[in-house]
């Protein structure tokens, strides 16, 4: 299954007829030159390297299907692995891609940069799998498995409603509706994640027609900005600044050691004093004062409701039955979610080969019934990342060629029970939480 040698390239196992044709006299380009382009320089120029082709994507960012951030993340690095990873009708990306080419890397020039950190016969092996799981058939869709998630979905919103219109708002009703909406509303998160993916139909807009049907229009939630945010994560799994998981909060903390204690070191240790000094003389202070509006405003909230305690009742009870479930699933999918990258390393971007990149950032949970269900498959995290527009049925039939390729060099393929992967997330949350609070008192 796996051979040796320089890698090949990801368009050889294509049925089309390879990449881009280049000018008949292209530009022969240097790493050097390309590694400017990365978007931070002069003129915020942005190339990027496929198949030692070169691209310049400083304008076609702002039109990229995918989202203008996720194709400038590679800016100034070889994207390759990463195109062919995320694109499913090449035919079709090759005629965009045809205006955009400028050159290609000379002949004395690696086909990575220098500070690529790419193990040769690694990313031989991987795209040799790639090859092997097209061949058998493990990208295309079962529609008939698709059909019967959609189906099973819809049954359960209808039945959320219909309980409580059948059986009125009692307890029992209000909590077997809530549950249905729960479980109704989670999984159609799962499945709109599919169609993100474009693992559903093989048309992508078919995917994103439904997507918008599941996700605006059932979940209030725009796919636009779904796709720009997760299309990222995918692209630079856990890595600082890159991946929009891990920059909802870097204001006030951060995770991992490394950027736990860069981050204290970089905007706090030079105030420390300050820090101290809020915490001691102006944090009481703004308390009693905060206290005072918050007893007033309650005061005057009081003898409001004594006013329109009916109008309240009645809207606090609907807000009730509606953000409850909204809350129930925001925690579920929160915990699922984490669960395979909180744990894993943390850091800048390393510029990392494609594989390493996702093995490093990235575990899976036991497969199980349940486990498939509760978690919409991405239980198998580590062939989603991998491989991410494959239809989330045949995870587990690519799972042991992935723990094959792993355990041939040595890179820990790493799969735990479901409990305790969410304990792992409490103990990376305490651990960088002890960083902060030893990079505080030491740093």
């Amino acid at each position: 299954l796996f051979g040796q040698g320089e890698p090949t390239s990801p368009w050889e196992c294509r049925d089309d007829k390879g990449p881009p044709s280049i000018p008949a006299f292209p530009e022969l380009l240097t790493w050097e030159e390309i590694r400017t382009r990365n978007g931070g320089g002069r003129g915020r120029e942005q190339w990027l390297v496929i198949d030692r082709k070169v691209y310049d994507v400083t304008q076609f960012s702002r039109r990229h299907p995918g989202g203008s951030r996720v194709i400038g993340h590679y800016a100034g690095q070889d994207a390759t692995d990463a195109f062919v990873a995320f694109h499913q009708d090449k035919a079709l990306v090759k005629k965009y891609m045809k205006s955009l080419l400028i050159g290609e890397l000379a002949p004395d020039q690696p086909s990575f940069e220098s500070n690529k950190k790419v193990s040769k016969s690694l990313l031989e092996d991987f795209r040799e799998l790639r090859c092997t799981i097209e061949k058998m058939g493990l990208l295309r869709p079962n529609h008939f498995f698709f059909f019967l998630i959609f189906l099973h979905l819809l049954v359960l919103d209808a039945a959320s409603w219909l309980v409580v219109w059948y059986f009125g708002v009692s307890l029992v009703p209000f909590l077997a509706g809530m549950i249905d909406l729960l479980v109704s509303q989670i999984q159609m998160g799962w499945f709109q994640h599919d169609l993100g993916h474009c693992s559903v139909f093989r048309k992508p807009k078919w995917n994103r027609l439904l997507q918008i049907v599941m996700i605006n229009m059932l979940k209030g939630l725009p796919a636009s900005w779904w796709n720009h945010l997760h299309n990222q994560h995918h692209a630079k799994p856990n890595c600082f600044r890159k991946d929009p998981d891990l920059n909802m909060h870097p204001l006030l903390f951060s995770l991992g050691k490394t950027l736990s204690v860069e981050v204290w070191n970089g905007r706090f240790n030079d105030r420390k004093l300050e820090c101290d000094m809020y915490l001691i003389l102006f944090q009481p202070r703004l308390f009693y004062s905060i206290l005072f509006y918050s007893i007033l405003f309650y005061s005057i909230l009081f003898y409001s409701v004594l006013f329109c305690s009916g109008f309240f009742v009645v809207v606090g009870f609907l807000c009730f039955c509606v953000y409850l479930p909204r809350y129930l699933e925001s925690t579920w999918f929160i915990w699922v979610t984490q669960m395979n990258h909180i744990p894993m390393d943390i850091d800048y971007d390393k510029n990392e080969d494609w594989v390493s990149t996702q093995l490093h950032a990235t575990c899976n949970v036991n497969q199980s019934v349940f486990n498939d269900w509760f978690t919409g498959h991405l239980n198998f995290q580590i062939e989603h990342h991998l491989f991410p527009t494959m239809p989330r049925h045949n995870y587990w039939k690519v799972a042991p060629l992935v723990k094959s390729l792993c355990d041939k060099h040595g890179i820990e393929y790493k799969s735990k029970t479901l409990l305790t992967a969410f304990v792992d997330i409490l103990n990376s949350l305490k651990d960088s939480g002890e960083h902060w609070l030893e990079a505080y008192l030491h740093g």
